[in-house]
């Protein structure tokens, strides 16, 4: 089971055990890590589960044009930017960092 360390804006880290299937933003709503908002449930189509993956053990999908759409409307975005809805979570992935931003748009 990949464990996933979320590290919210302020540097307070929340790490937890992720499930297979679910995305990285249902186990950030499962655990209730704050800086993670999902307005649209996980649509890709509002950006308020925007974060950086700062560390992955394993490699992680193509941004697809829906969710680079969302990004591109991001003022914070950086090269590791992502929505943490578009992110299953697999025992392949392995562990990751994931920071949060200052806040979502």
């Amino acid at each position: 089971m990949p464990v996933i360390k979320f590290i919210e804006f302020d540097g307070t880290e929340h790490e937890v055990d992720a499930d297979g299937g679910m995305s990285i933003m249902e186990v950030a709503m499962k655990y209730d890590i704050p800086g993670i908002d999902a307005d649209c449930g996980g649509g890709a189509v509002c950006g308020t589960c925007h974060c950086f993956v700062e560390e992955s053990a394993g490699p992680l999908p193509a941004v697809d044009p829906q969710e680079e759409s969302m990004l591109g409307l991001r003022p914070d975005r950086e090269s590791n930017s992502r929505l943490s809805c578009q992110l299953q979570v697999s025992d392949s992935m392995g562990n990751m960092i994931v920071k949060l931003p200052e806040f979502q748009m």
